[in-house]
């Protein structure tokens, strides 16, 4: 089985594919999310691995939008993966840390570090690219430059680059939910990672057209009063006009004979849009 993931080497997205299936997959980075969709789509990978939401930056708007509108991929699967983010610098200037000029990195990262980078290097410039390990690879390439990255330890064993700052984001529990997409829904593979304690259904909810009062509080009792935990719903725009929004509803079980599909009949009955964005299993470190 070949998965595709958010590359290059050693992002964060790579450590959580490496920790999920460890040796049993090969594996082949993507430089952008859409890329690495596309792929699972033409048949270039079995699988794609791409970051879904972060517990201190909240959703990946892009995975979202670019499964609702681009590419419907089937959810088979998520991981969940801790985040530690560390400053590194080329080993040639490790005893100058403090005197950088330039912090590279993804902008979520940056901003998980906010607290550390406004104490330390309050007046030093970020620039932003497409992936830690994408950043990492530049500050390993130009030993000349006073510049330093925020990336994980993989991204240092990687490129050669030396820990100065171990975890230096704002806030400790810090995770990032993974999804793993195919083309197909029912895909079976195997992986070395835990399996949590409840499997998931997430689904996609449009609200009737003539904008009905009430109409989302009707979509949740439908949940409510089945005794379906609920452990995500949010918004986004359907980009057909202002005020025009759909839900991704994440439920804490897995598709059944009776209960969920008796939610969706009645969200139909109220003349909602429901679509079935998958049902998989869960996993961690």
């Amino acid at each position: 089985m070949k998965v595709g993931y958010l590359g290059p080497e050693a992002t964060f997205t790579h450590l959580a594919v490496s920790s999920c299936f460890q040796n049993s997959v090969t594996q082949a980075p993507y430089q952008t999310i859409p890329a690495c969709m596309d792929a699972a789509v033409a048949g270039e990978v079995d699988l794609a691995f791409v970051p879904l939401e972060n517990a201190l930056e909240g959703s990946v708007n892009l995975t979202i939008d670019y499964l609702i509108h681009e590419q419907p991929l089937a959810i088979v699967g998520e991981m969940t993966l801790p985040i530690h983010q560390h400053l590194l610098v080329h080993p040639s200037r490790e005893n100058e840390w403090k005197k950088l000029e330039k912090i590279y990195s993804h902008s979520h990262a940056i901003a998980q570090c906010h607290k550390f980078l406004h104490r330390h290097f309050s007046s030093v410039p970020y620039e932003y690219a497409k992936s830690t390990g994408a950043a990492a690879k530049y500050v390993s390439e130009h030993s000349d430059l006073p510049i330093g990255v925020i990336a994980n330890e993989m991204a240092a064993a990687t490129y050669g680059l030396s820990i100065v700052k171990r975890d230096i984001q704002d806030y400790q529990d810090n995770h990032t939910r993974f999804v793993i997409l195919s083309p197909e829904k029912d895909v079976s593979f195997e992986v070395n990672a835990k399996l949590s304690s409840r499997p998931k259904t997430t689904m996609m909810v449009t609200l009737p057209q003539d904008d009905q009062s009430g109409a989302l509080h009707r979509v949740l009792s439908a949940f409510s009063w089945r005794n379906l935990n609920l452990s995500k719903i949010e918004s986004r725009p359907t980009k057909t006009g202002l005020g025009n929004y759909f839900f991704i509803i994440d439920i804490e079980q897995a598709m059944d004979q009776v209960l969920i599909p008796g939610a969706v009949q009645e969200m139909e009955a109220l003349g909602c849009r429901v679509k079935l964005l998958g049902t998989y299993q869960s996993y961690s470190i």
